[in-house]
């Protein structure tokens, strides 16, 4: 039990120096400490044997964006090497560079793909959670449907400006993360523990694969207007490309470092509360 707590403590220590690092615009070791927190956060969640019903779903969850992390640690220095040269064109010939951008999208992709199993199975571990409170779980899906209903409509700007079968292809799946999360934020009202923990946590993580598919769409929609520049349209070496996506608040970095950090920690701690609860309301 000592163990489960430090590792707690521990977890809760790296998630606050990596949104120091961040804070610091030390990116490097903002992804070094954010990917300790999730270890130690998944040593915590494999240490507690009181919450049998959601402790492998949870640790599952938790483990796969401990992955994701340390994919995005791997590839780190490569981006900061070639974001020069993809972003202004600079000695590099154009199909290389937009072979070496196209790739750096799937390396996203990829990373993406990690989110959405991640969160795939913490949405198990939240349906192997009984249903109690009426009230919040209305809460709660009054909160889901709303962001849905915003993320939609940011989804619907990008319908006519690119081909929809083609920009699909390449955001599918933050928007299956964006869907999932979404999902289980509204049913974790109904099975939260009496501190919200859960709900609040999902609903972070909501932001995350929101904003995941903003990042993802805005890197294609560069890309595309690269590689395929509207008829008139000329694009010159030492020219940035503006890929934001409209509907997207920019967040500072800090604060986007925190985020999933405290998504992920809030979810995996409430759902073992929620499921210790739920095992001693039953005795």
């Amino acid at each position: 039990m000592r163990l489960s707590i430090g590792l707690l403590v521990a977890s809760v220590a790296a998630g606050l120096l990596s949104v120091g690092a961040a804070l610091l615009a030390m990116p490097a070791a903002s992804l070094q400490f954010g990917l300790v927190m999730l270890l130690a956060l998944l040593g915590h969640v494999l240490m507690d044997r009181g919450a049998r019903r959601v402790r492998w779903a949870v640790a599952a969850g938790i483990g796969l964006l401990a992955v994701v992390a340390a994919m995005r640690l791997l590839w780190y220095q490569e981006q900061v090497d070639e974001t020069g040269l993809l972003a202004y064109g600079q000695g590099v010939a154009k199909t290389s560079m937009l072979a070496r951008w196209r790739e750096l999208i799937d390396r996203e992709r990829l990373a993406t793909l990690g989110l959405t199993l991640g969160v795939l199975c913490l949405a198990a571990g939240v349906l192997a959670l009984p249903s109690r409170a009426r009230r919040r779980g209305v809460a709660t899906t009054v909160l889901a449907l709303l962001l849905l209903a915003w993320f939609g409509l940011s989804f619907a700007q990008e319908f006519g400006r690119y081909p929809l079968l083609d920009l699909l292809g390449t955001v599918w799946p933050a928007l299956l993360a964006a869907l999932v999360t979404m999902g289980a934020l509204a049913l974790s009202g109904w099975r939260a523990d009496r501190r919200w923990l859960l709900p609040v946590g999902l609903f972070l993580l909501s932001l995350v694969a929101a904003d995941a598919y903003s990042d993802l769409a805005a890197q294609w929609s560069g890309w595309w207007v690269m590689a395929k520049p509207a008829d008139g349209a000329f694009l010159e070496p030492g020219v940035m490309v503006s890929t934001a996506t409209e509907g997207f608040p920019q967040v500072p970095w800090a604060i986007e470092a925190a985020i999933p950090l405290a998504g992920a920690g809030l979810v995996a701690v409430g759902a073992l509360r929620s499921s210790r609860e739920a095992d001693a309301s039953q005795r």
